[in-house]
């Protein structure tokens, strides 16, 4: 992405393999344009998407853009993402997959996700785990997260409706392949999500 003329915030989420060997050799190679953040341990999709918007935020950054590891992305959907912040169309851009092209399981989970989102966030959108998501500064300077694992997508919806930020939902390719179709919201991700919202609704 450096290529394409982004700066490249990488989070490190504690991993166990090669992670940060690579990283550390992209650092290097595309210095000043890439930063490496590692996390000692593994503390959680939440955490770590707040330890990326801190670092950009300290970099001074107008628009920030986060963009899962999972290889379900593709970079050319960026330039989807970052002109209506830059025009000041949206506040947040969430970059919403194409349903009917998701494989079946993921396909269900997600939209259960999407209500349940609606049901303990308050606003429903048309997909509310999508990892791709633009935020100008001002957004992302309101947000207040506090989920450290995967409940963290709905909870970023729950406060794009809170704080009334501008939202703007554009259309995404997505990769899928034996690898990627690994990834994500499972039927056992969609129940941690949930008893996390009754927590957290229950501490209130």
């Amino acid at each position: 992405m450096v290529e394409r003329g982004f700066k490249v915030i990488i989070v490190d989420d504690g991993s166990k393999d090669n992670s940060p060997v690579i990283a550390r050799q992209l650092v290097k190679k595309f210095n000043p344009n890439v930063y490496h953040y590692r996390h000692i341990i593994n503390v959680g999709l939440g955490g770590a998407i707040k330890t990326g918007i801190r670092a950009a935020l300290s970099k001074g950054a107008d628009i920030m853009i986060t963009f899962d590891a999972d290889g379900q992305h593709n970079p050319d959907d960026l330039y989807n993402i970052y002109p209506p912040l830059q025009e000041g169309k949206a506040d947040v851009v969430i970059a919403a997959r194409d349903f009917d092209d998701m494989p079946t399981g993921r396909r269900f989970g997600n939209t259960v996700m999407n209500y349940i989102t609606f049901l303990f966030q308050g606003k429903m959108v048309k997909d509310s785990q999508s990892g791709l998501r633009g935020f100008t500064n001002k957004a992302a300077r309101q947000l207040n997260l506090k989920s450290p694992h995967y409940g963290v997508s709905s909870e970023i919806i729950g406060e794009i409706n809170r704080k009334h930020l501008k939202l703007l939902e554009v259309p995404m390719t997505t990769i899928y392949d034996e690898r990627t179709i690994q990834k994500g919201t499972n039927t056992i991700v969609g129940i941690k999500i949930v008893l996390e919202f009754i927590n957290e609704t229950l501490k209130k």
